[in-house]
């Protein structure tokens, strides 16, 4: 077997997280003709087939699932130590993505964006608020806040924060049609809920817990849109308790007898957690949670 080329090695990597040849090339700012070059020249150089080629795009074959992992230690550790030598009493540069739950970006991380810069002037923060599961190995975020510890892939995780979600409605709502006995009434009563066939986390999936059977008047995978409509006098819904706190509109209804507790983790692959810039943004963004622990 050749010595491994590193340039090459980066094809193969964008090649394999985008699925496809036009996707490497697109994020590498090169041609598809490049892309294929270089993924022959690693072939040839460790003397196997490491993607299946087909219209579809590209699939990993078990020699190229076997390399992504040691390519993927080779990257993290050449940025790693580029930003290790060239930190050395200078700022943090670059870009991190963060992907998370729409109301952890916009009412956590949203918020602590002018402390962030302060803090980090050089880093730009990329904030993706998410309704489905993020894939932290194939690149898809830097970092993730996700609803469950993950139980595949090489992460680091820790739970970040514990939060609650209640029943909520508005003043005006309340006012006009009178308050809940109990959650049995909640049937008779308009609700606001997600779409749920579009999302994919388990843990943003509880109706049948809240009130199984009860109208939706309106449904949104937006939590930011479900607070306004619910804010509006539309009808119940269920929202965090950090965000709702926050809008003089809402009344809380019924907390004893709903009362639920979800937790948030902070996730990153486990070579990307070694690159300063990431470890910078995760250890920032424990802190702000842990500072704003007793409003979860």
């Amino acid at each position: 077997m050749q010595t491994l080329n590193w340039n090459d090695l980066r094809f193969f990597l964008a090649a394999a997280r985008g699925g496809g040849l036009l996707a490497a090339a697109r994020r590498l700012g090169v041609d598809q003709t490049t892309v294929a070059r270089r993924l022959s020249a690693l072939e040839a150089a460790v003397g196997a087939r490491l993607v299946d080629r087909s219209p579809r795009g590209v699939t990993l074959t078990g020699q190229g699932q076997a390399l992504v992992e040691y390519a993927e230690r080779i990257e993290a550790e050449t940025i790693a130590a580029a930003e290790r030598l060239g930190v050395e009493g200078q700022p943090l540069s670059g870009t991190v993505r963060l992907a998370t739950p729409e109301a952890f970006g916009a009412w956590l991380v949203a918020p602590a964006a002018k402390a962030f810069h302060d803090q980090y002037p050089g880093l730009q923060l990329e904030l993706v608020p998410e309704s489905r599961s993020v894939n932290l190995s194939r690149r898809e975020a830097d970092i993730a806040i996700m609803l469950s510890r993950p139980t595949q892939g090489r992460l680091v995780a820790r739970r970040l924060a514990d939060y609650t979600l209640g029943l909520y409605a508005s003043r005006s709502y309340l006012e006009a049609h009178g308050a809940l006995e109990s959650l049995a009434d909640l049937p008779g009563r308009p609700l606001v809920w997600y779409i749920d066939e579009l999302i994919d986390v388990p843990e943003l999936r509880y109706l049948d817990q809240v009130a199984d059977g009860a109208p939706t008047m309106f449904r949104s995978n937006s939590i930011t849109a479900q607070q306004a409509a619910i804010a509006s006098g539309l009808g119940f819904g269920v929202l965090h308790k950090f965000a709702a706190s926050q809008d003089p509109r809402l009344v809380r209804v019924l907390p004893e007898a709903l009362d639920l507790k979800r937790s948030y983790w902070l996730c990153a692959h486990a070579d990307q957690a070694r690159i300063p810039r990431v470890r910078a943004v995760m250890d920032f963004l424990a802190a702000q949670t842990a500072a704003r622990h007793k409003d979860l």
